[in-house]
């Protein structure tokens, strides 16, 4: 043999040991579990959790069973970006209204932070009038007039707290457990735990009204470091309901399908080659892509409805609302989708302009959303589908019971800085006792002085009525498992039925 032979039988060889030890020993874990679970799978097919679930690779989104029987299906988040005033809603405070106009006392700010308090405020009595309404007694504000004849059915949690006061952090920690970025969202944790009933639309989907994202921007319906075909996808209520969904010009839809097979079998090339899980993601989204061609659209038309039904939610078709987002919310929740989120920004109800003050843009916050979401309750409830779909409205954080000043200047326009002390949430359906109230704060409502929920208490039990234990739902990442709560949270036990 000589040398030039020589040089080619050792590269031979040194790619086939190579090629032994990347196909045989990285499947052997596998294969010897699915010979004891009697699976014939191989490990490209099938992928193990953290859980110790088997997980389906070649399609992540299918149903996986819940930790325990779940009293929900599936989750309507109703997030109010930019946080309302608590105090003009819920939570009434009569004291407040006689200490109105006064100097805010020294032991309220001593210590603490705020986004645009500076010098002495005054104190800011309660904007609207308050009534008690239902068979709970709940109290509501006048802005708010539809909402207020379905007390009787949500559970209001009126000493909520969080350990941010800016917008984009404390969005992310509601959204994602971290005020941090690159943690994944709670409807991904929610679709990785627990797949999706229908296998034609995405298992999360994320609806914006108001103008604009939120302040922490697409992050808040991310996956992180989980795969991404757990990402949350966005559908518009107005338009193509997803960007770059129809065929381009001149492909057809069998052209289309074609080629997306054509794709996929070089990405499955490609795994087997290098057994990178996110290969097996992006084959799942270009065939779920090419599913949501025909599912989507159909799902997402409103004009099907019946008139009465748009009357319901003031609901017009064509446009973008946070009316038709619910409607659409609904539609989606029938159609299985697992997690539903809903933003509606504009609640940043500051004194410097009047598009944000409590007395001129706020008013038009709540007109937008009373009917809307009172209707979202009731239609859900009249088909059957509130006793197995969690509802969840709220914002980020609070509102102080002092006005806002900026320099020690009176605002032109009133309103209330932001609050991480207390804030309200409320929740509906999904093993939620109705009718209740849980948590009370101070005469002003400064702080929580009774039943405090903090955001990781909310998490966990959204996520234990959905059949998931928030400290086993876990994912390893760079050395350690991490989870929703992170290290904390716990389960708001009084609330649940």
């Amino acid at each position: 043999m000589n040398l030039l032979e020589e040089i080619a039988y050792r590269k031979a060889e040194l790619n086939t040991r190579r090629h032994f030890m990347k196909k045989c020993l990285s499947g052997m874990g596998t294969m010897a579990l699915g010979s004891l679970m009697g699976s014939s799978l191989s490990s490209c097919e099938r992928a193990t959790d953290a859980l110790g679930q088997l997980r389906d690779s070649a399609n992540p989104m299918n149903p996986l069973p819940p930790h325990f029987l779940p009293k929900a299906k599936r989750v309507i988040y109703l997030h109010m970006a930019g946080a309302p005033s608590q105090l003009e809603l819920f939570d009434f405070k009569p004291e407040l209204q006689k200490l109105h106009g006064l100097d805010c006392p020294p032991s309220l700010l001593e210590g603490k932070k705020f986004a645009f308090i500076q010098g002495t405020p005054q104190m800011l009595g309660p904007q609207f009038n308050f009534n008690r309404y239902g068979e709970s007694g709940a109290y509501v504000s006048d802005r708010l007039p539809h909402f207020s004849q379905c007390v009787d059915d949500v559970a209001f949690l009126k000493a909520m707290h969080t350990d941010e006061f800016n917008h984009a952090p404390a969005q992310l920690l509601m959204q994602t457990g971290s005020a941090r970025l690159g943690k994944p969202s709670m409807g991904s944790w929610v679709t990785y735990g627990l797949g999706s009933e229908n296998q034609d639309l995405p298992g999360f989907v994320v609806l914006v009204s108001g103008g604009t994202t939120p302040s922490a921007g697409k992050s808040i319906w991310g996956s992180g470091f989980l795969p991404t075909v757990y990402q949350g996808v966005q559908c518009r209520s107005k338009g193509d309901p997803v960007l770059y969904l129809s065929d381009p010009k001149g492909m057809s839809r069998a052209l289309r399908k074609k080629s997306i097979e054509a794709i996929n079998d070089i990405n499955r090339t490609q795994f087997e080659e290098v057994g990178d899980p996110e290969i097996m993601t992006r084959i799942a989204q270009y065939e779920m892509a090419y599913k949501m061609q025909m599912s989507v659209p159909e799902t997402m038309d409103i004009n099907d409805e019946p008139d009465y039904i748009h009357e319901m939610y003031g609901t017009e078709p064509g446009k973008a609302s946070f009316a038709n987002n619910c409607l659409l919310a609904r539609r989606l929740a029938e159609k299985g989708v697992r997690f539903i989120q809903l933003y509606h920004w504009g609640w940043d109800a500051h004194g410097a302009a009047k598009s944000e003050a409590i007395n001129h843009g706020f008013k038009n916050r709540c007109q937008e959303i009373d009917q809307p979401m009172s209707a979202l309750l009731k239609d859900l409830k009249q088909r059957g589908l509130l006793d197995d779909t969690l509802v969840v409205w709220g914002g980020e954080f609070g509102r102080t019971p002092m006005r806002e000043n900026r320099g020690g200047k009176e605002m032109k326009f009133i309103g209330r800085d932001h609050h991480l002390e207390a804030f309200t949430i409320w929740m509906a359906g999904g093993g939620i006792k109705p009718g209740i109230t849980y948590g009370e704060t101070d005469e002003i409502g400064y702080y929580g002085i009774k039943d405090r929920v903090h955001v990781h208490d909310l998490q966990a039990t959204i996520l234990h009525q959905l059949g998931l234990n928030h400290e086993q739902l876990t994912y390893h990442f760079q050395g350690r498992d991490f989870r929703l709560t992170d290290v904390h949270g716990n389960i708001v036990e009084k609330i649940l039925a």
